[in-house]
């Protein structure tokens, strides 16, 4: 579960990183990036929720 939490905060500051290049300077391959992120993000949100629903079932 750590590693799943590890991986989820890489990602988000991907996306942070590239929201912010996007916002700032208009960079539109950020904004692309930035998207890809948000669905990466999605799947281990979902991922998050099993572990941690199972987790709590010991």
């Amino acid at each position: 579960m750590k590693d799943l939490v590890a991986q989820i905060q890489a990602q988000f500051e991907a996306f942070q990183t590239d929201a912010s290049l996007q916002v700032e300077n208009g960079n539109k391959a950020a904004g692309t990036r930035a998207r890809k992120a948000t669905l990466e993000l999605t799947k281990l949100m979902k991922e998050f929720r099993k572990v941690s629903l199972e987790e709590s079932k010991k």
